[in-house]
């Protein structure tokens, strides 16, 4: 089994909103000492994401740290609990009911409707929050989707173009977010990564799994300083996952 890593603890620098699925934190390159310091993006994973084996990088958009704290957001910055909650099987049924709204709403505009973060790994403890990865021909677009999406009840939160034009809806409840992206979006391909391989590797679900639950013990000003806390660990099983996704089946 893998342990946590030391440090996990919090992220250096400023923080904005967390957005995205597995709660890739937003970490500024302030005060760092480490010559790529991974700037990780709300959620989405848009990080200098090294490969130990061969040196590859792969880098988040450069503007990214001069955004202010609510960069994105539609709304205020909201405090809410951190509760992890263990598996439920219940969650593939509620991601599969709300596919069937998105694509009844949106018809074959939806490329494709993914289910992914934690609620979408079995046996991964999470918060309970579904996450959906929805594909559309052109997310800056949103005259392609966005009313329809609104009448089926989801409400636009977060609107970031300076990041591969990500949106996020969500449900007046706040327990389900579909993140919206263009296809061939590095965060969407991040997500899928980071689900597939935490479905099939124990060892890194266990460690994921612990080091939330030691998180959320903790008392945290945003959700996102909870966020930027996992990102070094995040970091490290992405970097498994690239290896491992590389490896002859």
């Amino acid at each position: 089994m893998r342990h946590p890593h030391p440090h996990t603890a919090g992220g250096s620098g400023g923080a904005a909103l967390s957005r995205t699925a597995f709660g890739f934190g937003h970490r500024r390159p302030v005060a760092v000492d480490i010559p790529h310091e991974p700037v990780a993006t709300g959620g989405r994973g848009g990080y200098l994401c090294g490969d130990v084996d061969n040196g590859e990088m792969e880098s988040g958009l450069p503007d990214e740290a001069e955004k202010p704290v609510n960069a994105g957001i539609i709304g205020e910055i909201e405090r809410r609990a951190i509760v992890i909650a263990d598996y439920d099987p219940a969650w593939p049924r509620r991601f599969a009911l709300e596919e069937a709204r998105i694509r009844g709403a949106l018809g074959p505009a939806a490329l494709s409707v993914e289910h992914v973060g934690s609620t979408a790994v079995p046996g991964l403890a999470a918060k309970p929050i579904t996450d959906i990865l929805l594909v559309v021909e052109d997310s800056s677009d949103e005259g392609t989707y966005l009313t329809h999406l609104e009448r089926e009840g989801y409400v636009l939160r977060v609107r970031e173009p300076y990041f591969e034009e990500h949106r996020m809806v969500r449900t007046p409840e706040k327990d389900v977010h579909i993140h919206i992206y263009s296809p061939d979006s590095r965060e969407g391909e991040r997500l899928i990564l980071m689900r597939d391989h935490l479905r099939h590797d124990r060892a890194d679900r266990e460690l994921y799994a612990s080091t939330k639950r030691e998180l959320a013990r903790r008392d945290w000003p945003t959700m996102q300083h909870y966020a930027d806390a996992k990102t070094q660990v995040i970091q490290e099983i992405l970097v498994r996952a690239r290896r491992s996704a590389r490896k002859p089946r």
